[in-house]
C-alpha cells in the first residue's frame, strides 16, 4: 500500500509541497486548508500534471475537513499567516498559535501514529504547540528550517566560489531566524573547509545573508514570501523517514539536555527514518559557537514564554 501525507495549509508552500511529494512518488497526498475550493483545485491541477509528468500518486484536496488524513503517514503543517501591516508581534503569535493548536487537535484525532513536519511560523515555537497539542513523543515532531537555512547557505557559497552546489556541505543550527548559527569550519566544498577557501571577510557575508535570507525575497517579492526552497526542504525531511533512509539532516527537534539545552525546539542535526527523529547528533562546538547556539535557544525560549504569557 502506498504512503499517505497530508499537507495542512494550501498556500504556495503547502501546494509546492504538495506537488513535490506527488511528483517524487514518495506518496498519495492530501491537501486541506480553511478556503473553500482552493485545496480541492489545487490538488485536482496536481493530479492532471501527472499525467504529464507520469506519475500516479493519488492528490487529495479537503476544505477544513480533516477525515480525508485518517491513518496519515506524515502530517506537514504549513497553516498560518504572514504578518499585515498593522499587526504586532504577539498579534502573530497569538494568531498562529491558535491555528496550530486547531490543526493539531485533529491531527491527533485522525493521525495518532503519524509523524509531523512543521513548517509554520515562528517555527521552533510552533513546533511547541504541535507537541504540546498531540501529545506525541518527541520523536513524531520536528520543524523544518535547518534544511532550508543549510541549502540557502550552500546556495550563496555556490554563488561565490563559482562551484556546483553538489560539491557543498553546510551546517547550521539554532532557531530560524536572525540568531541562527551557520557554521563555516563544518561546511565544505568537496570536503574541504570553506575558511580554507575564503578569507574571513567574505565568510562573514555569506554568514548574515544567509540569516536573512528569508527577508530578502520577502523584499523582492513585495507581497509573498519564499516557497520553492521551503517546500524543497520539508519533502526531503519527508522522504528521509518514509523511505527510512536514516539521513542526518538540520531539524528543529525537543532537545533534553543535548548541547546544554533543555526542553526547547532548537535546529540541531538529527537522523532521521522511519521512526521520526531517531537520534540528535551531538558536534563538539568551540566557545564561541556554543555561546551563539545558547544566544539562538534563548530567542526560542522567549516566543515559547510570550505564548505562555498570552494563554494567560
Amino acid at each position: 500500500m502506498r504512503k499517505k501525507v497530508t499537507v495542512v495549509g494550501a498556500g504556495q508552500v503547502g501546494s509546492t509541497t504538495a506537488m513535490r511529494i506527488a511528483e517524487k512518488e514518495l506518496a498519495d497526498v492530501v491537501l486541506i486548508d480553511i478556503i473553500d475550493g482552493v485545496p480541492l483545485g489545487k490538488a485536482l491541477d496536481i493530479y492532471e500534471a501527472g499525467s504529464i509528468e507520469q506519475h500516479d500518486c493519488k492528490v487529495f484536496g479537503c476544505t477544513d475537513q480533516y477525515d480525508d488524513a485518517r491513518d496519515s503517514d506524515i502530517v506537514i503543517i504549513t497553516a498560518g499567516v504572514a504578518r499585515k501591516p498593522g499587526m504586532s508581534r504577539d498579534d502573530l503569535l497569538a494568531t498562529n498559535m491558535g491555528i496550530m493548536r486547531s490543526v493539531a487537535k485533529e491531527v491527533a484525532r485522525v493521525a495518532p501514529d503519524s509523524i509531523v513536519i512543521v513548517v509554520s511560523n515562528p517555527l521552533d515555537a510552533m513546533c511547541h504547540v504541535a507537541y504540546e497539542v498531540t501529545g506525541f513523543s518527541k520523536n513524531r515532531v520536528m520543524g523544518m528550517a535547518g534544511v532550508l537555512d543549510s541549502a540557502r547557505f550552500a546556495a550563496f557559497i555556490a554563488m561565490e566560489l563559482d562551484v556546483s552546489v553538489e560539491n557543498i556541505q553546510t551546517f547550521v543550527l539554532g532557531g530560524h531566524g536572525d540568531t541562527m548559527v551557520p557554521l563555516p569550519r563544518f561546511s565544505t566544498v568537496a570536503g574541504i573547509p570553506i575558511p580554507e577557501l575564503l578569507p574571513p571577510e567574505r565568510i562573514e557575508a555569506l554568514v548574515d545573508r544567509t540569516r536573512k535570507a528569508g527577508a530578502e525575497i520577502v523584499e523582492l517579492l513585495k507581497t509573498g514570501s519564499a516557497y520553492y526552497a521551503p517546500s524543497s526542504a520539508a519533502v526531503e525531511m519527508a522522504e528521509a523517514i518514509l523511505k527510512d533512509k536514516k539521513k542526518i539532516l538540520p531539524c528543529s527537534v525537543y532537545l533534553q539536555g543535548e548541547y546544554g539545552i533543555s526542553d526547547l525546539f532548537v535546529g540541531v542535526p538529527a537522523k532521521l527514518g522511519g521512526h521520526g527523529v531517531e537520534k540528535i547528533i551531538e558536534v563538539k562546538l568551540t566557545e564561541e559557537e556554543m555561546a551563539a547556539l545558547h544566544n539562538s535557544a534563548l530567542s526560542v525560549k522567549k516566543l515559547v514564554d510570550d505564548m505562555k504569557r498570552l494563554q494567560g
